[in-house]
């Protein structure tokens, strides 16, 4: 890839990480506008690693203070606020291991279509939509119970098929579930960390026995460039979700929509 290539894709895959707004539907523009050949395996794996390095150290102390309470409750019995919703968050984790390990070859094979994405992109935007407008948005993370997790878990499965977002099922569920969005988008970013890290994992693991060649100079920007704009993402997202809603990212996705409609047609 050349420079251009490897700094917009990287920036895309960056910030839709993170937002409501699908990041397989975004990766689809490049090569049907500009005629870009895939990024590769390498990249991927490269950006992958970028955006999960940006969650870790966004949410470095919120990670230490639940992995520390996580491991008191388990070896000295200390039950607190910080250790249920820890064991909660991976609760919400787990799902969609199963799922997308027994579902792997049939979205390779059924639900990459370009008009798969079209389809999820439109739908799960009126889902959101219709979520915060319902939703009574009073709970904090910390009152978060299996139940709702596991809910918003079982959400996150959806997000197997291109153009629904991982980021958006999942504050979608979490806001039915009555939580604020703010609490619904941190939510959403502490179960991306597992997520994302057995995405890389598995992509590390193919690119061992992949044969092809390796574009070091690539990946170290492309990774660099997917972690600065993923951290800025996040952290402006958080800032800003409270007074503006979701209407935005919302109209956004019907555009993004109707634009792939549009170039597909």
């Amino acid at each position: 890839m050349d420079l251009v290539q490897t700094i917009l894709l990287a920036l895309i895959q960056g910030v839709t990480e993170f937002l409501p707004i699908s990041s397989s539907a975004h990766l689809i523009l490049p090569s049907a506008v500009l005629g870009w050949p895939d990024q590769g395996l390498a990249f991927d794996t490269a950006v992958h690693l970028g955006t999960l390095l940006a969650v870790l150290w966004f949410f470095r102390n919120d990670v230490q203070i639940l992995s520390i309470a996580v491991t008191r409750h388990l070896f000295a019995g200390e039950s607190s606020e910080h250790s249920r919703l820890g064991f909660n968050l991976i609760i919400a984790s787990l799902p969609i291991i199963p799922v997308g390990f027994a579902a792997r070859f049939a979205v390779e094979s059924y639900f990459r279509a370009t008009e798969v994405i079209i389809a999820t992109t439109i739908l799960f935007a009126f889902a959101l939509w219709w979520a915060d407008r319902v939703a009574s948005r009073e709970k904090t993370e910390n009152s978060l119970t299996w139940q709702q997790a596991l809910f918003i878990g079982i959400g996150q499965c959806l997000a197997l098929i291109p153009g629904t977002s991982r980021s958006g099922i999942t504050m979608t569920c979490a806001l039915l579930s009555g939580f604020t969005r703010e609490a619904a988008a941190r939510i959403s970013f502490l179960i991306s960390i597992p997520v994302i890290a057995g995405a890389a994992t598995v992509k590390l693991f193919d690119l061992a026995t992949a044969t092809e060649p390796v574009d070091w100079e690539s990946l170290l920007i492309g990774g660099a460039i997917a972690a600065l704009s993923a951290y800025l993402c996040i952290w402006l997202f958080l800032d800003f979700i409270s007074r503006i809603g979701f209407l935005p990212f919302v109209i956004y996705r019907l555009i993004l929509g109707v634009i792939l409609l549009i170039l597909v047609i």
